[in-house]
């Protein structure tokens, strides 16, 4: 069965319910990073702090403590689970568009990989391995990236091309 370029061809309604999803979607998902920039300023060592604590600085303006065994688990848990489901939905969509194999392959698959880069190195993080914040960050922009050109490519490919 051939599904390259089969988004051309969904019905009106179909259409509308992608694009109403991947709105709403996206504005979750940019809630997420909201939240994120609030409460590590996407900076290493603020991303360090926010799961190591920063008890020992006498000069802290806010006190953080270090997250308990079980809330770690927790995010990690929810954020493999929740975003997993998220990308694959993401992946079926990309999968009936017409944009070139090789980017829609990376595109697909590539956020599966930072999901678990970045909630893999939270857990490490946690556990005392501290350079893992930069595989953090760096696996976290990635992934939003791929978000990012995921979701306009799908809007654009729904809106703009006709065959």
């Amino acid at each position: 069965m051939q599904i390259h370029g089969l988004i051309h061809q969904f019905p009106r309604e179909i259409k509308l319910l992608i694009l109403t999803f991947i709105g709403v979607l996206s504005i979750g998902f940019y809630g997420g990073i909201s939240f994120v920039n609030t409460t590590t300023t996407m900076h290493p060592n603020e991303v360090e702090t926010h799961y190591l604590g920063n008890e020992s600085d006498e000069n802290a303006e806010i006190m953080k403590f270090k997250k308990s065994k079980n809330e770690i688990l927790t995010i990690v848990h929810n954020h493999i689970l929740s975003l997993s489901v998220i990308f694959f939905m993401l992946a079926l969509m990309l999968a009936t568009t017409s944009l070139p194999l090789g980017l829609k392959y990376f595109l697909m698959l590539e956020p599966f990989l930072s999901v678990l880069f970045t909630f893999g190195g939270i857990y490490f993080l946690w556990l005392g391995i501290t350079w893992m914040k930069y595989l953090i960050i760096f696996s976290g922009i990635l992934m939003t990236f791929t978000f990012v050109v995921s979701t306009l490519s799908i809007c654009y490919q729904l809106l703009f091309i006709k065959k």
